[in-house]
């Protein structure tokens, strides 16, 4: 055996024998390296029955984690098998998909060059030559900037990209009531990165861009009245972030308030509120399986409380893929209206790009919204960070911040005043990005230039896509997907203009059922449902969340569609089913 262990098997044992690695650890960091449970705890010297209770899982320890956690010990098992085995993981635990925009990323790339063609040639005319310096540029002013550019599409428009970035352009200069020598300079300005994002909220260009595309996405074409101003952010992570921070600071939401949360929802909107930052009392609202994971009416009740500050929830919903529709939306919405008009709604609505018919809290009760969007899944951008607030001007939270006691104004006056000499007049939008950046570096905040710049050719591409061309693409990909799980499952494949079918939410109660009737589901539904996913990674190199770690059913699981292609999918569904048999082996019934 110690001819055939890793060296740093070895160094970790001993850091384990003298106490500084736990046994749990050391025993994954074993497993890694292909080492069985037996192995690993004689490293460590222990007896059969130690190795047995040091390799036994903590079930009730485990479902006290995030998902996301377990999910990194799921890839750890599935990690040892393929080590035995020389297979390979098929991790459908991860949100990220695997497709992606193109396009704006090709006239993101020719725009940048633009930007520092420019910024060499006004290098030249400073020194009094005709050709540009090496290396270095000088930033170019807006002056005669459309027409330059004008001019280097015409020499480049063979280019990749530059078809598109030139239609991009023109409909920016066309349509958004701008200088297009200002549009142009905000835009390549911005993707040189070479100046601190000025305004620091967000560009102006970037917000009539954004706000056109978010009128599309989130309003289908028919945003409510009144103006919502936008703050550009690193995505919908910082994006929740900053609001619960600010709604805080503000005295918005305090320690002890409630918040409602749609479940079944993405594990870290659960864990936010309640954290000793916030001190928020969480009253679930649940969605109905049996109504499609719409929201009942007893549910929808529990917002009358005037107790309840804020509604808190991801429309279409992770882990569901289900959109809210306009039943539920409206009976939401006439609830608040009679009985908490002033009640916050927080909605991430990241999953709005993907499906047929989407309905918002926004276009009914637009003053009440604080809405968060990404771009990180319908272009595949997780990584760039691109997220926005939209806040309405006439939002409640300015008139629940002015109707504060005169000492809590005096205190938020104080917070403020570094930045303006009239510090109550500020604006929940404004305020936000002061915080952001803890009011007093509020002078250097805002997502950076580049970013925003992505942001306006993601949005662009969008609006210039008149016939929904890439969305049908992309939705085909994940109806795709969506059969041949649900075909090797040997399920009904759910359907309808609400689903964004980006994730699967599996009720494996339902499925032991449909499979091998319900005495062996009930047998089944009292084992541990953690134990199933490991499993499913011991034997079958396959990771999958717990639906219980979502709030959703105890027995379920997810599977991440956008991640893996048709053939996995089929795969995770076998699988699936392979365990469920095992398990009937087992247990009888």
């Amino acid at each position: 055996m110690t001819q055939k262990t890793h060296p740093f098997v070895h160094e970790a044992a001993v850091v384990a024998r003298e106490g500084g690695l736990s046994r749990r650890e050391f025993f994954k960091y074993a497993a890694c390296f292909g080492l069985s449970a037996m192995s690993a705890g004689q490293l460590l010297g222990l007896t059969a029955p130690q190795i047995a209770l040091a390799a036994a899982q903590d079930w009730k320890g485990l479902e006290q984690e995030s998902p996301f956690e377990i999910k990194n010990l799921l890839i750890d098992k599935a990690q040892a098998a393929c080590a035995k085995s020389g297979c390979t993981v098929l991790n459908a635990g991860r949100g990220n998909p695997d497709f992606l925009n193109t396009t704006a990323r090709k006239a993101f790339a020719l725009l940048t060059l633009f930007a520092a063609t420019a910024a060499e040639q006004e290098g030249a005319k400073r020194a009094g030559s005709n050709e540009p310096a090496r290396d270095i540029g000088y930033r170019r002013m807006r002056d005669g900037l459309a027409a330059e550019f004008a001019a280097f599409i015409k020499v480049h428009r063979s280019q990749p990209g530059a078809e598109f970035l030139e239609r991009a352009m023109e409909y920016a200069t066309r349509n958004l009531g701008m200088d297009p020598d200002e549009v142009v300079f905000q835009l390549t300005d911005g993707v040189q990165g070479d100046f601190y994002p000025d305004p620091p909220r967000i560009f102006p260009v970037t917000e009539a861009i954004a706000m056109r595309y978010l009128d599309r996405v989130v309003f289908s074409g028919k945003p409510p009245a009144g103006k919502f101003s936008l703050f550009a952010t690193e995505g919908a992570t910082a994006a929740m972030i900053y609001l619960f921070n600010s709604l805080r600071e503000n005295m918005v939401l305090n320690p002890g308030d409630k918040v409602a949360i749609v479940t079944p929802v993405f594990s870290p909107y659960l864990e936010l509120p309640v954290l000793a930052d916030y001190g928020l009392e969480p009253v679930y609202i649940r969605c109905s399986e049996e109504a499609g994971w719409q929201i009942p009416d007893a549910e929808a009740a529990k917002l009358a409380d005037p107790g309840v500050k804020a509604l808190y929830m991801v429309n279409p919903t992770n882990p569901t893929s289900v959109s809210l529709n306009a039943d539920t939306v409206g009976r939401m919405a006439a609830v608040i209206k009679a009985h908490n008009p002033d009640m916050i709604i927080i909605s991430d609505t990241v999953y709005a790009s993907f499906v047929d018919s989407f309905h918002t809290f926004g276009s009914v009760l637009p003053e009440n919204i604080l809405g968060v969007y990404s771009y990180s899944k319908y272009f595949g951008v997780t990584g760039w960070r691109l997220g926005l607030v939209m806040v309405h001007e006439n939002t409640v939270v300015d008139r629940i911040i002015k109707r504060l006691p005169s000492k809590e104004q005096a205190r938020l006056d104080l917070r403020y005043r570094l930045t303006s000499t009239r510090p109550e007049s500020i604006t929940f939008i404004d305020r936000l990005e002061m915080d952001s950046r803890q009011v007093a570096l509020a002078h250097t905040g805002g997502l950076s230039g580049p970013q925003q710049v992505a942001m306006c050719l993601f949005s662009l591409f969008e609006l210039l896509d008149e016939k929904f061309a890439y969305k049908k693409a992309i939705m085909d990909i994940l109806r795709a997907r969506w059969a041949a799980l649900y075909k090797a499952l040997a399920l009904p494949e759910p359907t309808g203009d609400t689903l964004t079918r980006y994730y699967a939410l599996i009720n494996l109660g339902t499925l032991a059922e449909q499979r091998h009737g319900k005495p062996f589901a009930d047998k089944l539904t009292k084992e541990h449902s953690l134990e199933f996913l490991f499993r499913l990674a011991e034997q079958h190199a396959t990771v999958c969340l717990p639906g219980g770690g979502f709030a959703g059913p105890d027995w379920s699981l997810r599977v991440a569609l956008a991640n893996i292609d048709e053939q996995a999918c089929a795969s995770v569904g076998r699988s699936v089913l392979a365990v469920l048999d095992g398990y009937k082996q087992e247990l009888g019934g």
